[in-house]
């Protein structure tokens, strides 16, 4: 069984931290999956949870407050996410707003924000899209201008995960609308500044238990140091740089839920009689399934592969955006199969792998678009 097989960048140090994350799933995770789904929106007790655990910012540097490790063991996380179905709990943007911090905030703003997103007190999101630009960043319309002291920033957001809960938000906008690229600013905006204001929560085919929303800056004021990193203009190279993480473990859910489908598939499969017999001694049910069995395996494959990358400092985008597509693809082929092994079963929610079903689908789009991630990869051939 794929259970069996352990990655080669894995060792006994990952291996218990990944048994930690395995339980935190299991008593605060999958027990409230069914009703994050009926709320929209998980409950803050589960941020509180994982911060105490270590689990929000796992390879963030202990001097602000982070855990002190690598990016295995942030691998390790998103794997155990992405196995156990979790789209309510969204971890993974706090984890990626704070690798935003670290790598470009100033001193006083990894100061102010790190620890408490560490600990769950802070949750996070980012606002990138808006309504028209989908995964063109360079055609973001929200502005930010200079006055006084700070910036006062105009614009609409949308499809924000965590835009509810959130208590902070990491907002895409233009400080010179003349410049492209070079034009993007991002900025570090607390949700009680004056003119942000949340819209509404987002009904989705999937993901249900994830809080996706609108924003709205309607002459939001900041102060100067919202600034991310103190220097205008470097918004786009600043996203530029940190979306092939944020790939990366697109990625890795993907394998992750391969796996699980797999698995459930097998239990049924072995328990489910028809014609007086288990479904798993048809032909039919045992060729599908070797197939599920190796492509999860081969897709394994791939990310041990990113993710040595990653810990090794290499990963770039162009080997982020062919796992993003390739392997969010393969998850959507292989849960297909799987859901058809369970006949009509397959298509109620109150079925694991009808709910993974829906919520395999957007992972082809966030992210940026497997159109544009193949585009991507194209340019650098």
């Amino acid at each position: 069984m794929l259970d069996k097989i352990r990655s080669p960048w894995m060792d006994e140090d990952l291996e218990a931290f990944a048994d930690t994350v395995r339980r935190f799933c299991k008593e605060f995770v999958e027990p409230h999956d069914l009703q994050w789904r009926e709320d929209h929106q998980s409950g803050r007790e589960v941020w509180r949870k994982a911060g105490e655990l270590g689990l929000i910012l796992p390879d963030v540097p202990e001097e602000y407050s982070g855990s002190g490790g690598t990016p295995a063991h942030a691998a390790v996380v998103v794997r155990e996410l992405g196995y156990a179905g979790n789209t309510g709990f969204g971890q993974g943007i706090s984890h990626i707003v704070g690798h935003y911090l670290m790598a470009y905030g100033t001193e006083a703003q990894k100061l102010s924000w790190l620890p408490r997103i560490a600990s769950g007190e802070v949750i996070t999101s980012i606002a990138m899209t808006e309504p028209g630009t989908g995964s063109d960043l360079q055609g973001v319309r929200t502005k930010a201008e200079k006055r006084g002291d700070g910036y006062v920033i105009n614009g609409a957001k949308t499809f924000i995960t965590n835009g509810q809960l959130c208590d902070v938000v990491i907002v895409v906008a233009k400080t010179d609308t003349t410049q492209g690229a070079k034009g993007i600013s991002l900025f570090i905006v607390d949700v009680n500044n004056p003119g942000f204001r949340r819209g509404k929560v987002l009904d989705k085919i999937g993901q249900d238990g994830g809080d996706t929303s609108e924003m709205f800056f309607d002459d939001c004021v900041v102060p100067a140091d919202c600034l991310l990193g103190g220097q205008e203009g470097q918004g786009f190279f600043q996203l530029m740089g940190q979306l092939p993480y944020e790939r990366a473990q697109i990625a890795i859910s993907a394998a992750a839920a391969m796996e699980r489908a797999f698995v459930l598939t097998l239990d049924y499969a072995r328990e489910r009689r028809a014609f007086g017999k288990p479904i798993l001694e048809f032909q039919n049910t045992r060729f599908v399934l070797a197939e599920v069995k190796a492509t999860a395996l081969a897709s394994r494959a791939f990310v041990d592969h990113i993710v040595q990358e990653w810990i090794e400092g290499r990963l770039d985008a162009s080997l982020a955006s062919m796992g993003k597509f390739w392997l969010t693809e393969r998850q959507g082929e292989v849960i297909d199969k799987c859901l058809q092994l369970f006949g009509g079963y397959g298509y109620m929610l109150e079925y694991p792998i009808a709910r993974m079903y829906a919520d395999a689908r957007v992972q082809r789009i966030y992210g940026g678009t497997n159109e544009i991630q193949r585009e991507l990869v194209g340019r650098s051939l």
